[in-house]
């Protein structure tokens, strides 16, 4: 079942990306263009409610730092909320990470039988993936992203829970965190933000420029106004057009230029960590199920490597041994010295022997390219407001 939801996925997706030709993929995206216009209509709706205060959302009594994007997916998001925690943590923050745990597996049901026939309401209580010594859930009940977040970072706090209202409360008072950083957070406005940090993909800043459903826009461009600040992701320094077109939209927020910079391999079965000039003159295989492969793979090729073999799924697929034996023995016959994967996509395999084929995933951390001092004016904002005065910290608009 999960894989037929998968081909439509990506059915979908060829779609409102022009891959689909045809007089019936033609008229699938007249359509979509057509519920993109009323989804833009509930977006900017749902908005002007918030600032007009027909909707409320809730301050918790402690600082709130929204990190998110206006497109769907492929932004380097992760890596950015990693940075900004480990660096607030550093600074003296008791930091939670709040996200929604994207495609995991609930926890079952606690209710008794008799809670059940009395319809006792019950409310589920957040997900605790890390609490701040201990990673307790694995990738499959945590997602993916939230695992790699509690994996890397010490000290922090790592939350899933879709209203991320109860689990900032939860962090709160459980935990005594004094800053929250909502993971995907932007379009989530039942919780106070103080700053709102946007990220901008530099590949493909606005997606196709359609909203959803016809493209992969969340909120048109024009509402990075609300933004405190930016970060031009996946950047090569050449972003004067970008960086113009923003600036019609939002005049004030700082900018930060900033790319994926890969660290080392580490061995998925011994955890041996490889430096990068490994893959100098390798031939590879190349396994993903990330929202933009062909950056990782061309990524590779950077790194000296030869991209002898590609499979690629579906952004957030969780992998078979059976599905991984298939490539491994594609690879076999290539006779490839070895198989690649992202960080990400390594949380998701299945728990695994030492192979004829070694299997490493590519470690990355964010790389500020320009506007070093502007991120360390940002961090110093955080952790030692007591030295800001309030007019010098960007407000969040709605």
């Amino acid at each position: 079942m999960s894989r037929r939801l998968e081909e439509a996925e990506e059915y979908a997706i060829d779609v409102i990306m022009g891959g689909r030709k045809g007089a019936q993929a033609a008229m699938l995206r007249t359509l979509l263009l057509g519920l993109s216009q009323l989804y833009k209509l509930g977006v900017q709706s749902r908005l002007y409610l918030f600032r007009k205060r027909y909707l409320r959302d809730h301050q918790l009594g402690c600082l709130v730092i929204s990190i998110g994007n206006l497109t769907v997916g492929g932004t380097g998001k992760t890596p950015v909320v990693e940075k900004f925690a480990r660096a607030l943590q550093n600074g003296g923050r008791r930091v939670a990470i709040l996200t929604r745990g994207y495609k995991s597996k609930p926890p079952p049901d606690t209710r008794t039988f008799w809670d059940r026939l009395r319809l006792k309401k019950w409310v589920r209580e957040p997900r605790i993936v890390s609490d701040g010594r201990n990673v307790l859930l694995d990738s499959e009940y945590a997602g993916d992203e939230p695992y790699m977040l509690a994996k890397n970072l010490k000290d922090v706090l790592v939350i899933v829970d879709k209203d991320r209202v109860k689990s900032g409360i939860c962090a709160i008072e459980k935990f005594g965190a004094d800053t929250l950083l909502l993971d995907d957070g932007l379009q989530y406005l039942h919780l106070k933000h103080r700053l709102d940090i946007v990220l901008v993909d530099c590949q493909a800043p606005f997606g196709n420029e359609y909203l959803l459903p016809r493209g992969t826009l969340r909120e048109p461009p024009s509402n990075l106004r609300r933004a405190s600040y930016i970060f031009l992701t996946k950047s090569d320094g050449q972003n004067a057009g970008l960086i113009e077109r923003i600036r019609k939209y939002n005049r004030r927020a700082e900018i930060i230029e900033c790319a994926h910079q890969p660290l080392h391999l580490e061995n998925l079965h011994s955890g041996e960590i490889v430096p990068l000039a490994f893959l100098q003159g390798k031939y590879v295989g190349a396994l993903s199920g990330i929202a933009s492969p062909a950056s990782f793979e061309n990524g590779l090729r950077k790194l000296g490597a030869t991209v002898e073999l590609n499979k690629r799924f579906a952004d957030h697929h969780r992998y078979s041994r059976e599905e991984l034996d298939a490539f491994l023995k594609r690879c076999i016959r290539r006779d490839v010295h070895a198989i690649v994967t992202t960080e990400k996509d390594a949380v998701r395999f299945p728990k695994m022997k030492a192979l004829e084929v070694p299997i490493f995933f590519l470690r990355v951390e964010i790389q500020i390219l320009s506007g070093h001092e502007t991120w360390e004016h940002c961090v110093r904002r955080i952790c030692e407001p007591h030295n800001i005065t309030p007019a010098e910290i960007p407000l969040q608009t709605v």
